[in-house]
């Protein structure tokens, strides 16, 4: 049974122009995926494609003007889109653990760093201040922070950027939750501090048979650290599976530039840039939304595509899915 199931989510942007008139943006459309103990997911695609704002959509911490219209969030055998924002509240930061980008900036500036995880700790834990306090020492031990009882004295301002991402994964897991989201965990880090984040992610997950979501733009982080990948483009998944097998052979066009656009094959000269803005969520076209870029539309791409399995659990949202050129030599 899967930890995470979601089912056609929809969420919509509904505002008003200077006339009075009330337009709706269609920013996630109908995305789709389960999630087990133990699996890592990459989700992947450019900037705006809806990669953070499904995550947020999931565990409600929308804003308005946004708004879940529709769809199935279903965590643990619990519907979260039905969930009271008490109830809801209650559950992140406990089963449900984010890990965001840009960690100084997403720790309190005035709350020393052993403070700030205490008080994580005892919002959902019944603990005194000594037991949360041990319970954060050993968690920063865990994430690999040196002389964690020194650290916890520290200031934020004081942590390194890669020491400051490690105090917040310590953060995220120190109430042993069930579901980790990760939101460009490695964003302004070097490539050094990246991998050792990413690596201490990805054991953390196996260590403590959690499921995680990984949301990213960078495919080398999918490839490397992930199992299964789903790719999104103006708010839909076109493409999801196995992490080697939609690498090896990837059936949406969409997809197919993506890796061929990754630096080492731009390198080789055999790549291709993605280009062509993303379609307006104000007024996405019938059928296909990738069909103003794709080198491969048709008339057919007029009407909606379908999600065709390819194979090994493998699909694309494509008429053509399985029948397109080589993506590359």
């Amino acid at each position: 049974m899967a930890l995470l199931q979601v089912d056609d989510l929809q969420t919509r942007f509904i505002s008003r122009d200077l006339d009075n008139q009330v337009r709706v943006a269609k920013a996630i459309n109908g995305v789709g995926f389960s999630l087990g103990r133990g699996e890592v997911l990459g989700l992947v695609g450019e900037t705006g494609a809806g990669k953070s704002l499904t995550a947020q959509s999931m565990i409600g911490l929308l804003r308005p003007p946004a708004k879940v219209v529709d769809g199935l969030v279903e965590f643990d055998g619990r519907d979260l889109l039905s969930m009271d924002p008490g109830a809801l509240n209650a559950l992140r930061g406990n089963e449900i653990a984010l890990v965001v980008q840009n960690p100084l900036t997403s720790l309190d500036p005035l709350t020393r760093i052993g403070d700030q995880l205490i008080r994580v700790h005892r919002a959902h834990r019944k603990v005194s201040v000594a037991q949360a306090r041990e319970r954060a020492i050993d968690m920063m031990a865990a994430v690999g922070i040196p002389a964690p009882e020194r650290r916890m004295r520290a200031w934020p301002h004081e942590l390194s950027g890669g020491m400051a991402q490690r105090v917040l994964i310590a953060m995220a897991l120190i109430n042993e939750p069930k579901l980790l989201i990760a939101d460009e965990p490695t964003t302004g880090l070097d490539v050094t501090v990246q991998a050792q984040i990413l690596d201490l992610l990805r054991d953390m997950v196996r260590r403590m048979d959690m499921a995680a979501i990984v949301i990213t733009h960078d495919l080398g982080v999918v490839a490397h650290y992930c199992d299964r990948m789903a790719v999104m483009f103006a708010g839909a998944i076109v493409e999801s599976g196995p992490v080697d097998s939609v690498f090896a052979g990837p059936a949406h066009p969409y997809t197919q530039a993506l890796i061929s656009a990754t630096p080492e094959r731009l390198a080789l000269g055999s790549g291709a840039i993605v280009g062509g803005p993303p379609p307006d969520l104000y007024a996405l076209p019938e059928g296909c939304h990738y069909r103003g870029r794709c080198p491969h539309a048709a008339e057919v791409c007029g009407s909606a595509p379908p999600d065709r399995e390819i194979g090994a659990g493998q699909v694309a949202r494509c008429h053509f899915a399985g029948n397109l050129p080589a993506a590359f030599q």
